[in-house]
């Protein structure tokens, strides 16, 4: 493994983190990988045993449950599983963060008591609803809506791409009351609610996705998340750690690449020596070295000033849109260095190229980060 800096605004109980979770990526996460990514599925047995770890509730406080640490601990988390599996990583990003972390953040403590548990443990899957078919990005022309009566809510429409849909047993959704976003949680057995089949996809085999279809889907008065009309609050503050968590899973692919790249570079020989001393493939690996140490800086700095009470929108906007295209490139650049083989699935570089490739459409396109930046930086 490539010698890196060390995880800047790390605190001893980081570092500690850090070691357990290399620790099962080795030992659990690694050895199971290349069998989920052929497979298509998301290996829950494996998020369990995350829950049994306490690495599901990272975010969460000790007085109910979690582990009381910041975005910090959550990016090494997702830094650590994504070296070894992207797919089960973004399985994981969208149980602890899309779910558990904007769950806890929005809820009352009735809410808390009554869905943290289970999904913490992991026993529980959970997701979250929000792009639709129509809209996209463009969350604020969502279509899906709910209406109030004496009984509660009733909710129609549909969304779409939603990691683990296929799996999970509780979702949190966004749809339009009165034309104000608002969250409802949302049971798979709720009458009116169903799945698709799974989505075929180009990367991130290991996790799944599905739609999740509402047709008076009727959801009780105290399913109701925060207030009516506090969808987008609860969607904003969310999101910022959402982006630091694909920034995290950025760059653990990256590290892999590089790593990747740099043994093979020093074992492989054309022309009487290792093709390390070649110039082109030094510039390949000097090159992508550089990237990684900015991905490193980037997102672990801007989650030192992010989390439930301290906003930091272009930081983290930043923070994706710089790290998801760097890891693509240091993905290809490990391929272009394996040539053949790279092409092949044995060292799993082509895996990490097609993975790398949804950061840069997910949790935020590239255009939207971009869109946001330049709002935020010409404001008065």
């Amino acid at each position: 493994m490539v010698a890196l800096a060390q995880t800047p605004n790390a605190t001893d109980e980081h570092e500690l983190l850090r070691q357990t979770v290399r620790q099962f990526v080795q030992n659990r996460v690694e050895p199971q990988a290349m069998e989920h990514d052929e497979s298509q599925t998301f290996n829950t047995k494996l998020l369990r045993e995350l829950g049994e770890l306490g690495l599901i509730g990272v975010t969460i406080p000790e007085a109910d449950g979690g582990a009381g640490m910041d975005a910090i601990a959550s990016c090494i988390v997702h830094d650590e599983l994504a070296y070894s599996d992207p797919g089960f990583a973004l399985g994981y990003l969208a149980h602890a963060l899309l779910f558990v972390n904007n769950l806890y953040w929005a809820s009352n403590a009735a809410q808390r008591t009554r869905y943290l548990p289970k999904v913490m443990s992991g026993e529980v899957v959970g997701a979250m609803g929000m792009t639709e078919p129509a809209v996209g990005t463009d969350v604020l022309g969502m279509q899906t809506v709910a209406r109030k009566d004496s009984e509660g809510y009733v909710i129609n429409g549909r969304k779409t791409f939603i990691t683990n849909g296929p799996e999970a047993s509780v979702f949190l959704v966004y749809a339009k009351l009165e034309d104000r976003i608002t969250t409802f949680i949302v049971e798979r057995g709720y009458d009116g609610f169903s799945t698709s089949p799974k989505i075929p996809k180009l990367g991130m085999r290991a996790s799944t996705m599905s739609e999740l279809i509402f047709e008076d889907v009727r959801v009780p008065l105290e399913n109701l998340v925060g207030t009516e009309g506090g969808g987008i609050t609860n969607m904003m503050r969310n999101l910022e750690i959402e982006r630091l968590g694909l920034s995290a899973m950025s760059l653990g692919m990256a590290r892999r690449c590089l790593d990747v790249m740099v043994q093979y570079a020093t074992e492989r020989r054309t022309f009487g020596k290792p093709i390390a001393e070649h110039g082109q493939i030094q510039r390949y690996i000097g090159d992508s070295y550089a990237k990684v140490e900015a991905m490193r800086a980037l997102t672990y700095n801007v989650a030192a000033t992010t989390g439930p009470t301290k906003r930091n929108r272009l930081g983290t906007d930043a923070a994706k849109l710089f790290c998801s295209t760097a890891a693509k490139e240091v993905a290809d650049a490990a391929v272009q260095v394996l040539g053949g083989y790279g092409y092949c699935t044995e060292y799993r570089v082509e895996q990490f190229l097609r993975d790398a490739k949804l950061i840069e459409i997910g949790g935020g396109t590239l255009e939207a980060h971009q869109k946001n930046i330049t709002r935020d930086l010409t404001r008065p």
